[in-house]
């Protein structure tokens, strides 16, 4: 069998290592983000986390190298920062 791919970054400070060219959520999923249902936080204070998987709802915005970008668009590239907005 092939060794699969991988990449290394950082979610909220944690190092995870996902499949090449898995999606920044998925890196989220896998980093336990969501167990804590965060990727962001309403105005009115409400914990938000993704809800459609193609960048309609905008539930998944992070933080990503210092820009807001969508985690459900973006592909993860070895080095990423990616900061919730907890």
């Amino acid at each position: 069998m092939k060794p699969v791919p991988s990449v290394v970054l950082q979610v909220n400070g944690q190092q995870v290592e996902v499949v090449a060219g898995s999606s920044v959520a998925a890196a989220l999923r896998i980093a336990d983000a969501f167990s804590l249902g965060v990727t962001r936080r309403a105005i009115g204070g409400e914990l938000r986390a993704p809800f459609c998987g193609m960048g309609i709802c905008q539930e998944c915005r992070v933080t990503i190298d210092g820009a807001r970008r969508l985690a459900c668009q973006t592909v993860c590239v070895a080095g990423m920062q990616v900061e919730t907005w907890t």
